[in-house]
């Protein structure tokens, strides 16, 4: 259903992966993580399924919520993902904490398995998206819910001081052929969406969130680059001749959000559930 998971995300997810990153980037995305699984409130006991779960968030959070006798499932469609989170859980010692390598259009769980679905940024990216929710309310309990965390638009601080500025030098396509990373940006698309496949009692809010990069606004940028996969055609088309230009005036902008020894970009994001 999907393209070959490696070639598409698992080269940029190495990096972000890699030792130089993992503690950066962690600390930048957890106010989204912590938001989610707030918004989704896990109850201890809950059998709680993690789609496109990546390194293991929000699950490894998740799991502290419904601990000790609750059960979540992290499924991505990257044994290499899915290795890390594997290796984040057995560090803190989880138990009732399961990967599983599968596809979101097509789950490999029996109907009426879960308690709990929860998506962190991976909703955009899913290549049939009303098959794929469909798939998700089908392993729901009834009464249960899916909740989701999805870019909000292109246009808000971490992406203009970035790629916006790449693109107007640059041209052409912003995104990779067939990605829709801001396809639920427009207010209620995602709702929608949900009531679409079946669900019920659907509700949506937009939400600006903090979005800190614990360092310099030159390692900002080098990892945006590093891990930004929807992006990759646009910056390989950077031309050797302008990439010192086009750094410098990123530099710039990035700078513009730094708070001391950070950068404060804060994030425009869209949570979302409905009810199977």
């Amino acid at each position: 259903m999907e393209s070959k998971p490696e070639s598409k995300w698992g080269a940029s997810y190495r990096l972000i992966a890699a030792e130089k990153w993992k503690a950066k980037s962690a600390a930048m995305g957890r106010d989204v993580t912590e938001a989610l699984v707030k918004y989704a409130n896990p109850q201890p006991g809950m059998q709680v399924l993690d789609v496109a779960t990546g390194t293991g968030e929000p699950a490894i959070s998740v799991f502290s919520r419904v601990r000790p006798t609750g059960h979540v499932t992290a499924l991505d469609l990257s044994a290499e993902l899915l290795q890390i989170a594997d290796e984040r859980a057995q560090a803190r010692k989880f138990t009732n904490f399961v990967t599983k390598q599968g596809d979101v259009h097509d789950l490999p769980f029996p109907d009426q398995s879960f308690d709990l679905v929860t998506c962190r940024f991976g909703v955009m990216f899913f290549e049939d998206c009303p098959r794929a929710l469909r798939e998700i309310r089908r392993v729901l309990r009834p009464g249960s819910s899916a909740c989701f965390v999805a870019w909000g638009p292109f246009d808000q601080p971490y992406w203009a001081s970035t790629m916006a500025i790449v693109h107007k030098h640059v041209g052409g396509p912003l995104l990779a052929p067939g990605v829709k990373m801001f396809r639920f940006a427009e207010p209620g698309s995602l709702s929608a969406a949900l009531k679409d496949a079946g669900f019920v009692n659907g509700s949506e809010e937009a939400r600006r969130l903090p979005w800190n990069w614990p360092g310099s606004a030159e390692e900002a940028w080098e990892y945006v680059q590093a891990v930004s996969s929807p992006f990759r055609p646009l910056l390989d088309r950077m031309p050797d001749d302008l990439r010192e230009v086009i750094d410098a005036e990123v530099h710039e902008a990035v700078r513009q959000h730094a708070v001391g020894d950070r950068i404060e970009f804060g994030v425009d994001v869209v949570l979302a559930s409905g009810i199977a």
